[in-house]
């Protein structure tokens, strides 16, 4: 099974030029409103902050996933939604046999989501998150089936053994 969520790209630009847009104005229209308060570089510092902080977590949040089970290897992917095609500084990228899948778990948390799964290796268990935020609950639940079928297989095996 494959999927991702490269649709997503165009909503994230537009995010973050709604952002920049609204920054502006807000700022633009504090100051031109500056005599009403009694200090308006507090509000518009308190302003510009806010703002901010909305860029960082839309930063944080809008990561490319890429998921392809076909074949004998699993391939997860995340990378960063912008400028990603000429800087890799986001890349996050895992590569493993299904045979080595113990298990998985998603997380849901108010604006964040993550993958995390636990692979056997040579010197224990290794743990990989990935961020899945922007994955449609569609996927996320194809996804989940992939997975769930990888680790009932692993279990049945490790059984037999």
């Amino acid at each position: 099974m494959r999927t991702n969520n490269g649709k997503v790209k165009n909503v994230i630009i537009s995010l973050y030029f709604i952002l920049i847009v609204l920054a502006i104005l807000t700022t633009t229209l504090m100051s031109s409103f500056g005599e009403l308060y009694e200090n308006p570089t507090i509000t518009i510092i308190i302003i510009l902050f806010v703002f901010a902080l909305l860029f960082i977590i839309t930063h944080r949040i809008s990561k490319y996933f890429e998921y392809d089970s076909d074949g004998m290897q699993v391939v997860m992917i995340n990378r960063g939604l912008l400028l990603s095609d000429h800087f890799n500084y986001r890349e996050h990228k895992i590569e493993f046999e299904k045979e080595k899948l113990k298990s998985y778990k998603f997380n849901n948390y108010f604006f964040y989501k993550s993958l995390t799964i636990f692979l056997e290796g040579n010197h224990g268990s290794k743990k990989e998150t990935f961020n899945v935020t922007l994955i449609s609950r569609k996927k996320r639940k194809y996804i989940r089936q992939s997975l769930s079928k990888m680790v009932r297989h692993n279990k049945k095996t490790q059984e037999k053994a």
